[in-house]
């Protein structure tokens, strides 16, 4: 189970890769959360998608990874980021 120190929202996360038939989802955490990417990755297996974690640095919200043949990109660790 993932740390309870946090609240990852995972069954927010679930729901909206399910809502959005995402295939590919890209996790992107900050390097204090990485060490909790495979539990989170554990959790989101049921989703059916492909799982991926981006593991280049990562600056806040607005530094979204430029990649191609996602569907869906999380990040954890923000504050909201309103478009």
């Amino acid at each position: 189970m993932v740390t309870e120190n946090y609240d990852f929202e995972l069954e927010r996360v679930i729901s909206e890769i399910k809502k959005s038939k995402a295939k590919t989802v890209l996790l992107q955490l900050p390097a204090g959360l990485m060490p909790h990417a495979t539990e989170i990755c554990e959790s989101l297996k049921e989703t059916g998608a492909k799982i991926y974690v981006w593991t280049a640095g990562c600056f806040g919200a607005c530094d979204i990874p430029n990649v191609k043949n996602i569907d869906l990109v999380v990040q954890f660790g923000h504050n909201k980021f309103r478009s």
